[in-house]
């Protein structure tokens, strides 16, 4: 684990350090001696999905920095579980059209999908997520903004904002470019209708894990930062009619069922106040010193600029510090949207690549950088990159940000995270996998026969990679894209071919026996057009050779598979074994 020294000396190449240091230092400014807090927020709306997942990496990667250099620090994650009920997301598992009639609920009112094992809706999506950040290393305190406001844990705070709501209301018109036509003064000296924050924001907020409501306006009675979930059907549907600030008397309709009732917000515990308020009242009730937030909120008007004004002018608080995190993608597919069913989630990643990757791929970008993580042939290459970086860490040729990223990647201030003790390459364990689907005795035999001088003895010393590379293989590479195995010769082919390529492969068979291994079998088939050149096995590719060995290795695919490509040729001829290669290529 590095010291306190080589985490600060790598400040100027690392930019977890960096943040680091501006978040202790601002800490000590607004808080000293308290835990240095940092925050994430996510609305278990739906699918929580990998963009969500850079929202909480980016604080982690931070507060474990900081947690290295010995302070203690919080990484609180508010689950956004008292969000109201958008609309049905798309394509997830028990879920039907019957769930619009639960739309303007809490999301902790909802019930959860068919067949889950989950009280609410809520919970069920919040679950899959809390397993992939215990998988991932992450230490945080979870926080239900459903028990929090139901509880009264914000009672003076939602009572201070109703006080102010006037303020409140002044903050955000500055930012409201769409009015009412009419008179700045409309009938009855009442003040003209605000038009709602449009679908853009609300689709922006949600990607980004923001609650998506209306800011408080467009009320004919005046402008309340408070919204009731109606006491019948439970929606937020409510319209505020009146409300006194000195004895808490607030009266609501609601427009879905017509339901209408007097409470007194000092003991009245159903509702919420609306996101641009509530963001910047958590800053100052937690005492946030940083939380990012998604690119969205970077434009005029946005959640975080506007919450950075009501947190000071209202709340008396500070914004924290916080970087604007760009999208992150998938290969082939566009910006997500958790909004949609069928996402990938950081769940979907775990099981195709291990825990210390994923992490890599959050730590080495700078936050303002997106990037995408691979689901496709891409991850083939992306774990070729990642066994690299690992052999400069061991050799001691890696760069100083690498190496920040990498320990960041292996391990937190808690400890080192399971690794495969045989890291065997990526590509090799998913070729193994698809041609033998998974048979275990089958997969043993051909990973023993990979080094015939360190001969691996169990499976489990590939776990987890060779898990993960078999779930790839099984659930991410189509059906026509696998390689299935010759049974019988191609005969016709075998008969088909000149004295030239019945040559080669009388080399490649007579070879066989002598380089039975991933390294030999990769010089035997490379050496095989040099030999017929009359070359020497180890002599140094032309373009005329480079072609012909691509010939070659067609012609051993279209043999072997009956394709022209395939899994790289020394793993495959190893798979199918020396008897069976004799056998379908005609010895």
């Amino acid at each position: 684990m590095p010291t306190v020294a080589e985490s600060q000396t790598s400040t100027e190449t690392d930019w977890v350090s960096r943040f680091a240091d501006d978040v202790i230092a601002e800490s000590e400014r607004r808080a000293p001696g308290k835990p240095v807090v940092v925050a994430s927020g996510l609305s278990p709306s739906g699918p929580i999905h990998l963009g969500n997942l850079r929202e909480v990496m980016t604080p982690h990667l931070v507060a474990d920095e900081i947690r290295r250099r010995g302070y203690t620090v919080r990484h609180l994650i508010s689950w956004d579980d008292y969000d109201r009920y958008r609309k049905v997301p798309n394509g997830v598992p028990g879920v039907d059209a019957s769930w619009a009639e639960h739309i303007g609920k809490p999301l902790t009112s909802v019930p959860a999908p068919a067949g889950s094992a989950h009280p609410n809706w809520a919970e069920h999506f919040k679950a899959a997520m809390t397993a992939a950040l215990d998988e991932l290393g992450v230490e945080y305190d979870g926080i239900s903004q459903t028990e929090q406001y139901t509880a009264g844990t914000y009672r003076e705070q939602v009572l201070h904002a109703m006080k102010h709501r006037a303020d409140i209301d002044a903050v955000l018109d500055r930012y409201r470019t769409k009015k009412d036509p009419s008179a700045a003064q409309g009938k009855g000296g009442k003040k003209p209708q605000q038009k709602k924050v449009d679908e853009a924001e609300l689709e922006a907020a949600e990607g980004s894990g923001a609650a998506a409501e209306d800011d408080g306006s467009g009320n004919s009675a005046g402008y309340f930062p408070y919204k009731p979930y109606c006491g019948n059907c439970e929606k937020d549907l409510t319209v505020v009619t009146s409300y006194d600030d000195d004895t808490t008397e607030l009266n609501y309709t609601c427009s879905e069922c017509g339901f209408a009732e007097t409470v007194r917000l000092n003991e009245f515990n159903r509702g919420k106040l609306v996101w641009k308020v509530d963001w910047p009242m958590r800053w100052a009730y937690e005492g946030v010193i940083f939380e990012p937030s998604g690119v969205d909120h970077s434009s005029p008007g946005s959640s975080f600029v506007v919450g950075g004004q009501i947190v000071r002018e209202v709340f008396g608080g500070v914004q924290p510090i916080g970087p604007m995190y760009a999208f992150v993608g998938i290969s082939g597919m566009a910006k997500m949207s958790s909004s949609k069913g069928g996402v990938p989630t950081p769940a979907d990643a775990l099981k195709i690549m291990e825990a210390p990757l994923l992490r890599w791929l959050y730590a080495r970008r700078k936050p303002n950088q997106s990037f995408k993580i691979a689901f496709d042939q891409e991850i083939q290459r992306l774990y070729d990159e990642w066994d690299s970086l690992v052999r400069k860490v061991e050799d001691g040729t890696v760069l100083p940000a690498d190496a920040a990223a990498y320990a960041r990647a292996v391990r937190t201030a808690a400890g080192e995270l399971p690794s495969t003790p045989r890291p065997l390459p990526y590509r090799t364990l998913a070729s193994v996998a698809d041609i033998t689907a998974g048979a275990e005795d089958q997969t043993l035999r051909i990973l023993t026969e990979l080094d015939s001088e360190n001969p691996l003895t169990s499976l489990d010393e590939a776990r987890p990679r060779l898990d993960r590379a078999e779930n790839w293989i099984t659930t991410q590479v189509p059906a026509e894209a696998r390689t299935i195995v010759r049974d019988e010769p191609d005969k016709e082919l075998l008969g088909s071919l000149d004295d030239q390529g019945r040559e080669s492969l009388r080399l490649l068979l007579e070879g066989l026996d002598t380089h039975w291994s991933l390294d030999g079998l990769t010089t035997l088939v490379y050496g095989v057009p040099k030999v017929l050149a009359g070359l020497e096995p180890d002599a140094k590719p032309t373009p005329e050779l480079k072609a012909a060995q691509r010939s070659f290795f067609v012609l051993l695919y279209r043999l072997l598979v009956s394709r022209d490509t395939g899994p790289r040729l020394p793993t495959l001829l190893l798979a199918v074994g020396a008897d069976r290669v004799r056998r379908l290529l005609g010895a």
